[in-house]
């Protein structure tokens, strides 16, 4: 992402709004005082939760500059998770997702990245906000079978499975499992998958899963990305659709849904909700949570 995008991104931020020359302050303030620093620094996010983070790791500093990354499906944890729940967070990265689960709201949660330097960040994050005994974390891989893959490991938070006509990349071999494995008897509420385009091979694994009666909520990344292996996302949607899923967009602002009528959201992410009128109850009863300055 270059400097001119960043700082649209920032100004753009619906929680920079009202603040959008500080907030464009935070921005130089962390690229100048991250350049002083040897090493990761914990910064305090949301609550008691504070994530280790070093310059140009882009998920977490866009937590930094905006308080919350992706803010409508961030936001979309804060008001559905609740203690009782189990959070799955596949494809976590440095665990931000897991933080807001577990760490701001409480749940439980199990929490999967294959790349091992990511992995190493997930942990230190969950040592961090002394998470270990209520998250479970998994140095793995998510497909349709038990296996093998090759993973690219020099791209951050786009690592992905490595497809056919990837080059001049740093690659390692990954195990993997199929998610209906690694959550058998288990209840999950709400997953979160950003798979970098292999979706469809996740899913492929995860049938039994997908029609748990506990789960009413999956935030999954279509980007088109998957056209790198030849996936088509119209299939990913319809798959969801038989599970029973209907696609949303959420405004955190006013806690209301959209329907999108089965089609994926622009925004990269797209929000499957199965039973929407229970989910709106709880997005209504949910409890404000501070994100910055502004009551979310």
């Amino acid at each position: 992402m270059s400097i001119l995008t960043t700082l649209r991104y920032i100004s753009a931020h619906p929680l920079n709004r009202t603040h959008r020359a500080r907030a464009l302050l935070g921005f130089v303030k962390w690229q100048l005082s991250s350049r002083l620093v040897c090493g990761p620094v914990a910064y305090s996010w949301i609550g008691d939760t504070r994530f280790l983070v070093s310059r140009g790791e882009t998920g977490l500093t866009g937590n930094i500059y905006c308080g919350l990354h992706e803010f409508q499906d961030m936001a979309y944890v804060l008001h559905t998770v609740c203690r009782e729940d189990l959070f799955v967070d596949v494809g976590a990265n440095a665990g931000s997702y897991t933080l807001l689960a577990c760490g701001v709201k409480n749940a439980r949660g199990i929490c999967i990245e294959p790349v091992p330097q990511a992995y190493r960040r997930l942990l230190d994050n969950l040592r961090l906000n002394d998470l270990l005994d209520r998250v479970s974390a998994f140095n793995l891989g998510v497909a349709g079978n038990e296996g093998e893959l090759l993973f690219t490991t020099s791209e951050d938070c786009t690592n992905h499975v490595l497809a056919k006509h990837d080059s001049a990349v740093e690659i390692m071999r990954v195990a993997v499992q199929p998610l209906d494995r690694l959550l058998e008897g288990l209840s999950p509420t709400l997953i979160k998958i950003d798979v970098e385009g292999y979706e469809q091979p996740v899913l492929e694994g995860a049938h039994a899963t997908m029609t748990k009666e506990s789960l009413h909520s999956v935030i999954m990344e279509l980007n088109g990305s998957g056209q790198r292996y030849g996936f088509c996302e119209d299939a990913i949607l319809d798959r969801m659709k038989k599970y029973g899923f209907s696609t949303f967009s959420y405004d955190p602002l006013t806690r209301s849904l959209t329907p999108l009528h089965g089609k994926k959201s622009l925004s990269g992410n797209t929000l499957f909700i199965r039973g929407d009128e229970r989910i709106r109850d709880k997005l209504h009863a949910a409890p404000p949570v501070k994100v910055g300055s502004i009551m979310l």
